[in-house]
């Protein structure tokens, strides 16, 4: 039993945080049910973990190359600053795909100058973070983009996150779009193994003719393009958005994937537990909201968690890889 219990963990990394997730759950809705056990509250939770899945799910793509993209945090602002920029003059679709490929850009930027100058990928997307961040303030000088009232109610502004389908927020649709697409890619095609095999071993898989370089550019940008979505959805949900939008989301994208499963040091890459992970952060600030705690405690909750998700991360995987 302890040998089977060893390899479904070895296999399924995500194990560990689903079983959080259905504990604190019953936890929530146990201790709180009129207020956060609610149809209305759940599917704010819903949004909020869309929002923070989508800028997950790129970030462990990254990680899985055994680099880490924390300047999704301002790409995110970026994106949603292009989108509500542009989207009253040009429209809803043309306006999506302007953000994407800004974010797009800033992911071939990191991708480009991590791989061709051997720059550390933690110091380099710190510094494209501040970067963008200041660009992201200086294009609003204070003041937010938003869009007219009289604009939000076409259908293509109501689908790219300004609209809700089944009692849930569009973005939420994305969000389980976007991961059956990253599953498939991951699992059942050949750039998928490309980038757990450089995420294993760089030197390996160059050995074995995987361009390297090629792989961890692609993974930046599918990054950068899926951070400037989440952005656009939540720009496209609250109808604005200032310079300061997306600040210490990389943090929680961060949380997400090491809560989710997946390996700080490459390698290891669990997408539905990236998802669960997210969940499980929207779930506690929530929870946290309608209990009336200050947002400053979830901060420092959010430390905590990251701390002690990497240090279980190191055990469970230690456990898992003894022999009987």
């Amino acid at each position: 039993m302890g040998l089977s219990i060893r390899q479904l963990v070895r296999q399924h990394s995500e194990i560990g945080i689903i079983l959080i997730a259905i504990l604190l759950v019953m936890f929530f809705s146990t201790t709180s049910f009129d207020r956060w056990a609610t149809a209305y509250n759940l599917a704010s939770i819903a949004q909020i973990t869309a929002t923070l899945g989508l800028l997950a799910l790129g970030a462990s793509l990254v990680m899985g190359t055994g680099e880490i993209d924390i300047s999704v945090g301002s790409t995110f602002g970026i994106g949603a600053l292009v989108y509500l920029g542009t989207v009253a003059t040009i429209g809803p679709l043309p306006a999506m795909l302007l953000a994407a490929a800004a974010g797009a850009a800033i992911g071939l930027f990191n991708g480009f100058i991590v791989t061709r100058f051997g720059v550390s990928s933690l110091l380099l997307t710190l510094s494209t973070l501040l970067v963008f961040r200041g660009v992201a303030v200086a294009l609003t000088d204070g003041f937010s983009f938003s869009v007219p009232y009289g604009e939000r109610s076409g259908f293509l502004y109501q689908l790219f996150g300004g609209g809700d389908f089944l009692g849930v927020n569009t973005g939420f649709w994305w969000l389980i779009l976007g991961l059956a697409v990253l599953m498939v890619f991951l699992y059942a095609t050949p750039g998928g193994s490309r980038l757990l095999a450089v995420g294993g071993s760089a030197e390996s898989a160059r050995s074995r003719g995987i361009r390297v370089t090629r792989v961890k550019v692609r993974a930046f940008i599918i990054c950068g393009v899926l951070a400037a979505l989440a952005g656009t959805l939540e720009g496209g949900k609250l109808g604005f958005a200032d310079g300061g939008m997306g600040r210490l989301m990389e943090l929680q994208a961060i949380a997400a994937c090491v809560l989710g499963g997946c390996a700080l040091l490459g390698g290891r890459v669990s997408l539905v537990g990236v998802v669960v992970g997210a969940f499980v952060l929207s779930a506690i600030q929530s929870y946290l909201v309608v209990n009336g705690v200050r947002p400053q405690w979830f901060m420092l909750l959010l430390g905590v968690i990251v701390v002690a998700a990497a240090i279980s991360d190191r055990h469970l995987r230690d456990w898992a890889l003894r022999s009987r």
